[in-house]
């Protein structure tokens, strides 16, 4: 496929990605208090119980997906229909496989809803039907929305998110409007199940018009070879993939043992920024991951390398960026909003800053190791960070409290995959020596470190009233990291890359 179409879907991509992710989540934030205003704290209990259940039942399908959208990657871009076909078949009876286990599974959880829902919640709806229509829902989506990760694979994720905002948006106004006039749960459940079912129907529709060739009657079934090589991938995946839940899912359980419930929910308000941020930035990644996976399949190793260090190059800039506000401005962000009794002392918004930071920094690593296919490599080094991040976090917890947890993170991370996956991708993927990552590693890194000391240097010279502090901290925050960036890299070979770049992307639109 053409650079230029690659620009195209990636741009699109992200822009759907970005914008959806927006709108969803002030609309998100919305229906929420419509829903608190229209119902009683049961049905918001049993909302968050189900979810969790059924998020722990589809645990089934980790490492399915992305293997399968790499083994795309090729046949995609050398357009052979055969192999797309078989690969899509193999795919269908591997989802419908989990689909028919997560049914059966939540079934079986029936008779033990009444050992985890010690008090039955006092609603007017039967309990039970309610669990179903949640379990239908996930259930029903293995049989139609595997084709979504074709349109995926095809660069085309703006197709899947867009309808998914789309749908997502209305169900949500339908949702809202209902819960006004009737105050009434299960039409609130009926209309989310339309909208997810309307979803997965459409893009199957969608799939089937695109690609014709995957409903003929006449495909070749994969051969055993392939077969192996996909299972072996799915396996890996797996056990990354649930590795990467336990780090990130203990630190509140430890919190709230030596700190105790109030001590997570100050500390939430940090995570929350970060999380927040982390996910509309990897919206930018996820854009361009199909499209990387295109380029890599068939352009050579120095245009491998010379795409990384450009994608690189924006990872740092923008979550380098990011990293500085959440240092400087994110505990005057928590005093606005929820007071000064919520402000925690400077050494959190450092570690949280700098845990956000050593995450953030692997984006364009793990969207070349994905694109790529390689999971195998170090596919049990994240247990080794859960068990090293549970042992550091009681030791270090105990001695320094909350940053004690926080910086056990840290420290886990960086003696484990922070180092390994660029050394995976650099030594198997783009054949380089792994030292040059490193050594510009800790450069921008150290760049990042000055950056911040002297935009807090500046601000510290800021003394006026409190809101017009807060403005000017923020001017300072924009302008001057971004001035520091610019000159330390504007003589670099990924620079003049990303100016050319956006020579091409500018042109491309005037054309338009």
């Amino acid at each position: 496929m053409a650079t230029r179409s690659r620009t195209q879907n990636s741009i699109l991509n992200i822009v759907t990605g970005l914008g959806g992710y927006v709108i969803n989540t002030i609309l998100g934030f919305v229906c929420r208090i419509v829903f608190i205003r229209c119902l009683t704290a049961e049905y918001l209990g049993i909302s968050g119980l189900f979810t969790n259940i059924l998020t722990m039942l589809s645990l089934a399908e980790l490492g399915i997906g992305n293997a399968i959208v790499f083994a795309l990657y090729k046949p995609l871009a050398i357009k052979d229909e055969s192999k797309i076909a078989s690969l899509m078949r193999y795919y269908a009876k591997a989802y419908r496989i989990i689909g028919i286990v997560v049914a059966i599974f939540g079934l079986c959880m029936i008779p033990f809803l009444g050992l985890v829902i010690k008090d039955p919640p006092n609603i007017k709806e039967n309990l039970y039907v309610i669990y179903l229509i949640y379990l239908f829902n996930p259930s029903s989506s293995y049989f139609f929305s595997y084709k979504s990760s074709l349109i995926m694979a095809d660069q085309q994720n703006y197709i899947v998110t867009g309808l998914n905002y789309i749908i997502t948006i209305l169900q949500s106004i339908v949702q809202m409007i209902y819960l006004l006039l009737t105050k009434e749960y299960m039409g609130y459940l009926i209309i989310q199940t339309i909208g997810i079912l309307s979803n997965n129907l459409i893009i199957s529709y969608i799939a089937n018009k695109k690609y014709p060739y995957i409903k003929s009657k006449d495909v070749s079934p994969l051969k055993q070879d392939e077969k192996k090589s996909l299972t072996s991938n799915i396996k890996a995946l797996t056990i990354w993939k649930l590795s990467g839940l336990l780090v990130n899912n203990t630190d509140n359980i430890i919190i709230t043992y030596f700190n105790g419930l109030a001590t997570v929910g100050l500390s939430s308000n940090y995570t929350l920024l970060s999380n927040t941020l982390n996910t509309l930035l990897n919206q930018i990644f996820n854009g361009i991951g199909a499209s990387v996976g295109n380029y890599n399949a068939v352009e050579s190793r120095d245009k491998k390398i010379e795409l990384f260090n450009f994608i690189n190059l924006i990872n740092f800039w923008l979550f380098g960026w990011a990293t500085l506000g959440i240092v400087v401005l994110s505990s005057d962000i928590v005093e606005i909003c929820f007071g000064k009794n919520y402000v925690l002392p400077f050494s959190i918004p450092c570690i949280v800053g700098l845990n956000f930071y050593m995450i953030g920094m692997q984006s364009a690593v793990w969207t070349y190791k994905n694109s790529m296919g390689l999971f195998r490599q170090g596919r049990y080094l994240l247990i080794v960070t859960a068990i090293l991040n549970l042992v550091l976090s009681l030791a270090l917890g105990k001695l320094w409290g909350l940053f004690g947890i926080l910086f056990a993170t840290t420290i886990s991370r960086l003696l484990t995959n922070t180092w390994y996956d660029p050394y995976v991708v650099y030594k198997y993927g783009l054949e380089e020596d792994p030292k040059q990552y490193f050594k510009k590693y800790i450069n921008l890194f150290l760049l990042l470190i000055i950056t911040i000391l002297g935009t807090l240097f500046l601000c510290s010279f800021i003394n006026m009233p409190y809101i017009y502090k807060i403005i000017i901290k923020f001017l300072v925050c924009i302008i001057f990291p971004n001035i520091i960036f610019y000159i330390y890299f504007y003589r670099k070979k990924e620079f003049l890359y990303f100016k050319d770049f956006i020579n091409k992307l500018i042109n491309l639109i005037l054309k338009k």
